[in-house]
């Protein structure tokens, strides 16, 4: 007799080692303040799609091309996606991984984001810039669920890996990395200030192999 474990679905979590990373937050926190201020733009798109918070994701969606401290953080991020691709066993040799968008959110106490996924990326995650005690948490769907039709529940102890739903605590100076098809919310909480974090997608585009090359 023989149980295998097939088609996983793997989560990357990691803290930015950095000597200066309490600085790094800091400035990152302020500069992202600042911009929720005067993205005018932003704010009223949030008021449709984003009720009760804030995020840049209809306004500014390239922060990291924009601003020196963002883009600075996305050559952090990328060292660790470049682990979490290995680890998928994506075939990236002749292929360039690039950071395609990326955009601030600021949840105050009571806003959620529903479930939902990043379609034309690879590899998507956030990073968490300054999170109140009790603040939303990151909730992954088991990708299985919708197929599971006549399954029943599962028991109280099951495995977290077996569960249809898991949740991330969120802890300021974590990256988290998923595949940008495991669909994903932030259920609503209530705590005091505000939950502010970066999300990203990331691509693969073209490749280096040049058809024809003579050997050397």
């Amino acid at each position: 007799m023989a149980i295998h474990a097939l088609f996983p679905t793997l989560i990357y979590r990691a803290r930015l080692a950095s000597v200066s990373a309490q600085r790094f937050d800091q400035d990152l926190a302020d500069e992202c303040q600042a911009l929720a201020a005067s993205d005018a733009a932003g704010r009223r798109w949030s008021v449709k799609n984003y009720p009760g918070g804030y995020t840049s994701y209809g306004s500014l969606d390239r922060l990291h091309l924009i601003s020196p401290l963002f883009d600075r953080l996305r050559r952090q991020i990328d060292r660790h996606v470049a682990r979490f691709t290995r680890s998928l066993r994506y075939d990236l040799a002749s292929r360039t991984v690039v950071m395609t968008d990326c955009w601030l959110n600021v949840m105050p106490a009571g806003v959620a984001h529903s479930l939902h996924l990043h379609p034309t990326s690879f590899i998507s995650g956030t990073y968490y810039v300054a999170v109140p005690r009790g603040a939303g948490a990151l909730k992954f769907e088991d990708p299985r669920l919708s197929r599971l039709m006549a399954a029943p529940p599962r028991r109280a102890d099951a495995p977290r890996a077996m569960r249809p739903f898991v949740s991330l605590a969120a802890r300021p100076g974590d990256l988290v990395l998923f595949e940008s098809w495991l669909r994903h919310e932030v259920p609503p909480a209530r705590y005091v200030g505000e939950r502010v974090s970066i999300s990203f997608n990331y691509a693969w585009v073209g490749t280096r192999a040049k058809v024809g090359a003579k050997k050397r």
